[in-house]
């Protein structure tokens, strides 16, 4: 299974559509800023499942700042990141994910691209999909019972 995953597109949604249309995944995640562009970009691609939550420009939502998804068997904690303060590190974050006993973290809001290995567990920042100069998605993939995850520019 291949997942593509967005964070902090503020409005662009044409970003995100090149993407998909590019990666042809079998799933989408969004992981705030702006819900409103996930709700456009499912409505686009409607056979392909998408899961968002909140982020800290989205105001009033009715999703929540953080879930936990099942990707064959793996479980993959989707947050904004706001709510853990990432900007001034990823510690918490990173401790909140080792207690849900996570695969894989998955978290936006600082824009800044991130996949590596944190102990047991992936962590993944996709950094923005909005910016022209560096629009970046991440993209987890399954297969053989294992979790990957890298990183991806917007050509």
């Amino acid at each position: 299974m291949k997942i593509l995953v967005f964070s902090d597109s503020h409005g662009n949604v044409t970003n995100m559509k090149r993407a998909v249309e590019e990666e042809r995944p079998d799933r989408i995640f969004h992981l705030g800023d702006v819900v409103r562009d996930a709700q456009v970009l499912a409505e686009a691609f409607p056979q392909i499942p998408l899961e968002y939550v909140c982020g800290n420009c989205d105001g009033y939502c009715d999703v929540p700042a953080q879930l936990i998804a099942d990707v064959d068997g793996k479980r993959v904690m989707l947050t904004h990141g706001h709510l853990y303060h990432v900007k001034l590190g990823i510690g918490v974050l990173l401790e909140a994910a080792r207690k849900a006993r996570v695969d894989a973290v998955l978290f936006g809001h600082t824009h800044e691209a991130l996949c590596t290995r944190h102990d047991d567990f992936w962590v993944l920042n996709p950094g923005s999909i909005r910016d022209p100069w560096r629009a970046g998605y991440g993209v987890l993939e399954t297969g053989d019972g294992a979790l990957t995850c890298h990183l991806m520019e917007l050509k």
